[in-house]
């Protein structure tokens, strides 16, 4: 059967899809789709904080610091874990909150988006408005995200679903039928 034809026989989820992985992987733009495709909402996590902060994340970096931005961002993603069934684009660093990992156990499927780190960098390079990479070179920089959280994003994601370079559509695709082999086995969809 292929993924289009399996996409009738997606349950309705019950709980929220939380995606996470690297910035640039392509958590928001594969996730919006990714919930059409399930009819559920879709939030992105880096937005939410925005309108929550009343400003980008960006000027929450340079005005208060990352730590004050990991806070606001571990309630916002308190805020949307405990609410309802919705595709959730994490911001790439949300899981090395301990408390944000527990929220992403008790209410989420969540699911790593993995890809390569050249194509990773390549995307980034294309907007200046991440933070974190600033004045650096993107592939240097993401190594070194990746040495941190690829073992964080192992040990807390329910599944990985490797996507590169291709169309979203086949990530899309990627996912929901790593979606249906797991509630096929059992977890609770």
């Amino acid at each position: 059967m292929s993924a289009r034809a399996s996409a009738a026989a997606i349950p309705a989820p019950t709980r929220t899809i939380a995606l996470v992985g690297l910035m640039g992987v392509g958590k928001s733009t594969v996730g919006r789709r990714l919930a059409n495709r399930l009819g559920l909402a879709f939030v992105d996590g880096d937005e939410a904080i925005e309108a929550a902060a009343q400003m980008t994340v960006s000027d929450i970096f340079a005005r208060m610091g990352e730590a004050e931005f990991r806070a606001g961002e571990a309630r916002v993603m308190r805020r949307l874990l405990e609410g309802p069934p919705i595709v959730l684009a994490t911001g790439g660093g949300a899981v090395l909150n301990p408390d944000t990992r527990e929220l992403m156990k008790a209410h989420a499927t969540s699911v790593w988006l993995r890809a390569d780190l050249k194509i990773v960098a390549q995307r980034v390079q294309r907007r200046d408005t991440r933070p974190l990479l600033r004045g650096k070179d993107p592939l240097v920089a993401l190594k070194a995200m990746a040495e941190v959280r690829y073992p964080v994003y192992e040990a807390t994601a329910d599944l990985t679903v490797d996507v590169g370079a291709g169309a979203h559509a086949q990530a899309v695709d990627a996912i929901v039928a790593a979606l249906n082999h797991y509630w096929a086995n059992g977890a609770t969809a």
